[in-house]
């Protein structure tokens, strides 16, 4: 029967069990694919997605993913690049959900429509029902709550129950994750209740139900914020999440060349939220002589310390979520807190400011912005020399492979960074366009080759290249997300730093500790060497591998990592690094 939609009227679609209507949901909604790790009780998603592509209705692509924590990392990635879309997953019942560890983190810290779903352990007597237990497995599966695993991470979860409306569960799920502040949900599906019989079925469309546009700001704030920075000597804007919108970057640029405004990172900063090589674009700087400090969508704008704005800065928070109560204790004070989106933020103050500057004050923040364009120009200078002083250097010192990347990245590219601060890619990246350039947007180590495989699904039409170090490398299960870059042809290239140390077992520990039992003992903990072949462990997976030593040879390597990439192969460039706090 073909899907019909009345204005109004919930759509009816062909079902011959509830699982078909779970799938047409998530096809009704946009969901274009599903990342998929195999379960005995979730072989109903295979069934019904293959039979809704055999009969053109909407419905997801099955990815299949052979590690849960990829297949979340990659749906993280994908709704990341893709501009927010929403995304689905599939895991088996309560041990699946523990497999996608630390990447749940990474999903709520996100802030992407993600709908995570799992298998739930069939709990019907033997032969009661279709679907129920059949195997002794079953009887250890369930627990009390396996929605509990994640409850603290999620926006909503759900378990799927017999008297249930599946589609409509499943568009409810959507609309939630989708509604500002976004962010991940959960729904854990019984086999028995997936598997029930049903004779077509009607239920609202996510969009039916409605997704609730951003909020707009209150205009008496936007009047406010714009008198502040109109009068302010030495305002700036702090960024980390406002770029998750692309649609932002060129009215912050317009208002920022207006006014004169640099623009700073933020302690985290997981979205490119302005054209990295625009002159006012400050990267990491200190703020500790700002008057007036526009926040956009910050969780951790600074560190407190010296290179804080002072105790007489006035602070304007922007955001959907201007308290951000995830986050238990947030010690950051402002003058103005404003809730609405960031887009609807700049159009409405762009206006306002216009009407408020006089001659001398455009006179004044073109001066502004003269003073800003030289610095960031006299650092690029700074950042350069200071590479290109290494380029002879063995082991290879990771500003040299940093300036290298940052050199090899042309206008097809999109880069996901997953370094530290050890390896500063970010000093060299000049990308400027929307959508360009993401980084990690949680705590959780190991979300880029996960990451990378959802930006090329996202993207197919670009270069996707990750760049990690080798302990977060290790961390993210990488060869799943290979194994499936090669299986689906969406290859991408990843960039190790290899130095065969945890900063956090090293430097870290030195910091705390110096001279200590540790460091005497030679940091024990934090060194793992010698190390796994990266590139011989990637061509197991189906990839291109590379090790480099040579520092004449990192550019050379990368641009053949590209090239494999263009011709359909993922590859992996392991480049040799120095340990920390180690001669080698």
């Amino acid at each position: 029967m073909a899907t019909t939609v009345a204005s109004g009227a919930w759509i009816e679609v062909h079902a011959d069990e509830a699982s078909d209507a779970i799938v047409a949901a998530m096809g009704h909604a946009g969901v274009e694919y599903l990342f998929f790790t195999s379960g005995s009780e979730i072989m109903f998603y295979q069934e019904a997605i293959a039979k809704a592509r055999a009969h053109g209705w909407p419905t997801p692509r099955l990815i299949t993913m052979t590690h849960e924590h990829p297949s979340l990392n990659a749906a993280i990635g994908y709704s990341m690049v893709s501009g927010q879309r929403p995304v689905a997953t599939a895991a088996h019942v309560d041990v699946g959900t523990q497999n996608y560890g630390g990447a749940v983190h990474t999903a709520l810290r996100s802030g992407m429509p993600v709908l995570i779903t799992a298998g739930a352990p069939p709990v019907s007597y033997p032969g009661s029902l279709r679907g129920a237990r059949d195997g002794g497995h079953f009887w250890l599966q369930q627990v009390p709550d396996q929605n509990g695993i994640v409850r603290q991470y999620v926006k909503w979860d759900y378990r799927l129950e017999y008297q249930d409306n599946p589609g409509l569960i499943v568009s409810r799920a959507l609309q939630v994750a989708q509604a500002e502040p976004m962010g991940p949900v959960y729904l854990s599906i019984p086999r028995e209740i997936a598997m029930l019989a049903m004779q077509g079925a009607r239920f609202p469309t996510t969009q039916q139900l409605g997704i609730p546009r951003p909020p707009a700001p209150d205009p008496d704030a936007v009047r406010t914020a714009a008198e502040l920075l109109v009068r302010a000597q030495n305002p700036m804007v702090v960024v980390s999440r406002s770029g998750r919108n692309f649609a932002t970057l060129e009215p912050l640029r317009q208002l920022c060349e207006l006014l004169g405004l640099p623009v700073a990172e933020g302690a985290w900063r997981p979205f490119q939220c302005f054209p990295l090589d625009h002159p006012l674009y400050q990267s990491v700087t200190s703020l500790r002589d700002a008057d007036v400090v526009l926040v956009l969508e910050n969780d951790v704008p600074w560190l407190p310390g010296p290179n804080a704005p002072g105790p007489d800065a006035q602070v304007i928070v922007v955001d959907v979520d201007p308290v951000r109560p995830r986050i238990p204790t947030l010690e950051f004070t402002a003058t103005l807190r404003i809730t609405s989106d960031t887009l609807q933020f700049l159009r409405a103050l762009q206006p306002v400011v216009e009407g408020m500057l006089s001659a001398s004050d455009r006179s004044r923040c073109a001066d502004r912005t003269q003073r800003w364009a030289d610095a960031a120009r006299a650092r690029k200078e700074r950042d350069d020399a200071e590479a290109q002083a290494l380029a002879t250097k063995a082991p290879i010192d990771p500003l040299w492979l940093a300036y290298n990347i940052g050199q090899v990245l042309d206008d097809n590219c999109i880069l996901l960074d997953e370094t530290l601060t050890a390896a500063p890619v970010y000093r060299y990246v000049r990308l400027n366009e929307p959508g360009r350039y993401f980084r990690n947007p949680g705590s959780s180590g190991g979300w880029g080759p996960g990451a990378a495989l959802g930006a090329k699904l996202a993207r197919p039409d670009k270069d996707i290249v990750l760049v990690t170090g080798d302990g977060f490398y290790m961390y993210a299960v990488p060869n799943p997300a290979i194994w499936a870059a090669a299986h689906y042809g969406a290859p991408f290239m990843t960039v190790i730093f290899q130095n065969r140390s945890y900063s956090t077992g090293t430097r870290a520990t030195e910091q705390f500790y110096p001279g200590g039992y540790s460091s005497k003992a030679g940091h024990e903990g934090g060194y793992f060497d010698p190390p796994i072949d990266f590139a011989k462990e990637a061509e197991a997976a189906g990839a291109y591998g590379e090790n480099v030593r040579d520092p004449a040879e990192v550019g050379p390597a990368l641009r053949r990592g590209l090239e494999q990439i263009r011709r359909g192969t993922p590859a992996v460039i392991s480049v040799w690094l120095p340990r920390i706090l180690h001669d080698d």
